[in-house]
């Protein structure tokens, strides 16, 4: 049974439907106790960094998070929910974060390395590049395209975290990951078939079943 944190501010409705389509079991828990049996964990993002601390504060998940995680539970953070377990974000003044990866979430520049503009936010398909491909969850998964919609980018010096990148005038932090904790910065249940096999895998790999 995979549990979604549901704090307010996740993409609920398509996580769920992508797991449903996929025939696999979830509770959608908006308290700890709701959530508190389930076999792995997944925690959706949309919005501000800011807002959504404080949702996770008042929702009672901060330490449910912690122990969880701590405790080697699968744990699988998309979007915002993949910048939250960092340390810190700038995002509206700085914040901190959960503090499960070392690094801080910062907004995109509006300018590449050579001065050229591009668009902000990093709002479409951009291919994986998969740095550690004997990584459990990328069985059968190919360095397709995969859908982003995000302002602000994880900057990190830990390389050993980095599983997968892609290319946005700079290399965008795709996935990253350590032990039994995983995150992506882009939507898997949004992302056609190398998203859904991605999901698939943290479910079916990473998970006891």
């Amino acid at each position: 049974m995979i549990g979604i944190i549901d704090y307010g501010m996740g993409n609920l409705f398509s996580v769920s439907k992508a797991l449903e389509r996929m025939n696999i079991p979830y509770q959608l828990g908006e308290r700890p106790y709701q959530i508190e049996d389930c076999d792995g964990y997944i925690l959706p993002g949309v919005g501000a960094f800011p807002d959504a601390m404080k949702a996770l504060h008042e929702h009672g998940f901060i330490d449910f998070i912690h122990r969880k995680i701590n405790e080697n539970f699968p744990f699988y953070g998309i979007c915002l929910g993949m910048q939250l377990l960092f340390e810190r974000s700038e995002e509206g003044g700085i914040t901190a974060g959960l503090g499960h990866f070392p690094g801080n979430i910062v907004r995109f520049s509006d300018k590449d390395e050579n001065g050229d503009a591009y668009k902000v936010p990093h709002m479409g398909w951009n291919r994986l590049n998969i740095h550690q491909p004997d990584q459990p969850l990328f069985t059968d998964v190919l360095e397709d395209y995969v859908y982003f919609v995000h302002s602000y980018v994880v900057e990190t010096k830990d390389t050993s975290i980095l599983y997968a990148t892609a290319d946005y005038h700079r290399q965008v932090p795709a996935i990253v990951g350590r032990g039994n904790v995983v995150a992506s910065q882009f939507h898997p249940e949004k992302s056609g078939s190398a998203g859904v096999k991605l999901l698939e895998n943290f479910c079916k790999t990473m998970v006891k079943q």
